[in-house]
């Protein structure tokens, strides 16, 4: 009786020694993503539908980058530097971009751009593993996966560069190129402090997979000691309070237990219901390759945090966990090949090209993405985004304006923009009052009061009021 001896993973030779992925194809699957995204996210932006006030923080960042000054976002407080928020340096590099177009859009569109560069980058890969079209369908599915279009959906933020870093971290590692994935991974330290995590990760896998130890190890310990440096002493430095103000986003603050984040993790529905959306949308594929183990530092904070806010499917903070996905589903389809269980070889290669299919249903269950341009008020804000446009036309350049979320990112690229209440040292020249923020604006005398009650020692007076919009200015 003759017995088979499976060599351990990282025995194994090269997936696809030699071959190259036709980059026409996935060139073409990248323009038509970007095309996708530009679209959906300026259309957002023209109609005012900005969900935060993010957008007009990065704006003033890179504003302030591009002209060569202290990144000061005065939106998130008078003289707040953005490094003291976020270690983020990696947005200086929209600066030349903004000498070429001073907007928002510019923003946007960068992102658009990325996000669409990392789809090519995991179709690609994915042909050179599974073939041309099980790659496809790996690029498309990515791409319209409800990480992707949850960050589009929510405007820029600075993990668009995270994104296609990750997406070549994880094809350098599944292609077992491990000096590569070293050198794709360390950019990643100047996207977000809790990416060095990542790129810990990134490290071990080099040494148990690839055997590097040296390599690997070294790349965790720079990553690690890169974390402890940027949030105990360079984020500190930067902010106005001197401490890094994301503790109390962590079970016990300073001083987490690991017990109390794992059980705070599993006891909540949320986690679960994250969990479900996050490794369903590769139909559990992810889970059978261990670059899925990339994935778990972003996973392990996020769903063990105190902050509501990281625990669903909401927002930007899946995006970079889909790079990782549907390249560990690639990597597990290959696995399941050479499986002794013909059901699993028959469901992986049959579930690689449902993905799409899978994709689009979690767009259209999630209400997000592409599917937003079917509704007419996609393409028209209407009479309110038209009384908007009428206020940003009102406020002159340089000026120094309160306002919220919808009219706010349309002001920072030429004003000294500012979050709308609390004291500040200089009254503002302008407060924008807006009944989408407010629910129920406080309109004509109402709104003198508000805004000389937040500003004592000031008088306003009414210069715009029109469907639920008031702008009051300084006399």
């Amino acid at each position: 009786m003759t017995t088979t001896t499976v060599r351990p993973t990282w025995a194994r030779p090269a997936l696809a020694p030699g071959r190259r992925a036709q980059a026409i194809p996935h060139l073409a699957l990248a323009a038509a993503l970007f095309a996708t995204y530009t679209l959906t996210s300026v259309l957002r932006y023209h109609r005012y539908g900005s969900p935060s006030w993010d957008l007009s923080i990065f704006t003033e960042a890179v504003k302030a980058y591009a002209h060569l000054h202290t990144p000061v976002v005065p939106i998130k407080g008078e003289g707040f530097n953005i490094l003291g928020d976020h270690f983020s340096p990696v947005t200086t590099l929209l600066a030349p971009a903004w000498w070429i177009a001073p907007t928002p859009i510019t923003l946007l569109v960068a992102q658009a751009a990325l996000f669409a560069w990392s789809a090519g980058i995991i179709s690609a890969t994915a042909e050179q593993l599974l073939g041309r079209a099980r790659g496809l369908c790996i690029g498309i599915a990515y791409g319209l996966s409800f990480g992707i279009l949850r960050a589009n959906d929510f405007e820029f933020h600075e993990i668009a560069f995270a994104v296609p870093l990750i997406a070549m971290v994880s094809r350098q590692l599944l292609l077992k190129r491990w000096t590569r994935t070293a050198w794709w991974a360390l950019p990643l330290l100047l996207v977000k402090e809790d990416l060095g995590l990542t790129v810990a990760t990134a490290g071990i896998l080099i040494v148990v997979l690839g055997r590097k130890k040296l390599l690997g190890a070294t790349l965790t310990v720079v990553a690690l000691a890169a974390v402890a440096v940027t949030i105990w002493y360079v984020i500190p430095h930067y902010s106005p309070t001197h401490g890094y103000q994301y503790w109390d986003k962590i079970p016990g603050g300073t001083h987490p237990t690991w017990w109390h984040m794992a059980t705070s993790a599993i006891t909540r529905l949320p986690t679960w219901k994250t969990l479900g959306w996050t490794f369903g949308i590769t139909g559990l594929l992810a889970l059978r390759s261990p670059l899925a183990l990339l994935a778990a530092p972003t996973l392990v904070w996020r769903l063990a945090s105190a902050n509501p806010g990281f625990w669903g499917t909401g927002a930007h903070y899946s995006a970079t966990l889909m790079p990782v996905l549907f390249l560990a589903a690639a990597d597990a389809a290959v696995r399941g090949r050479h499986s002794r269980r013909m059901w699993l070889r028959q469901y992986t290669d049959r579930a690689i090209t449902a993905l799409p299919a899978v994709a689009i249903a979690c767009m259209a269950a999630l209400n997000m993405g592409p599917g937003d341009l079917a509704r007419g008020a996609a393409w028209d804000g209407g009479k309110v985004a038209d009384a908007r446009t009428a206020v940003t036309k009102l406020i002159p350049n340089g000026a120094t304006v309160e306002a919220t979320n919808a009219i706010g990112s349309h002001l920072a690229e030429r004003t000294d923009l500012q979050w709308i209440g609390g004291s500040k040292t200089r009254p503002p020249d302008y407060v924008i009052l807006d009944h989408s923020d407010w629910g129920e604006a406080p309109q004509g005398d109402a709104g003198v009061r508000y805004a000389q009650a937040v500003h004592p020692g000031t008088t306003y007076r009414v210069v715009f009021e029109r469907d639920g919009i008031t702008v009051v200015s300084r006399t």
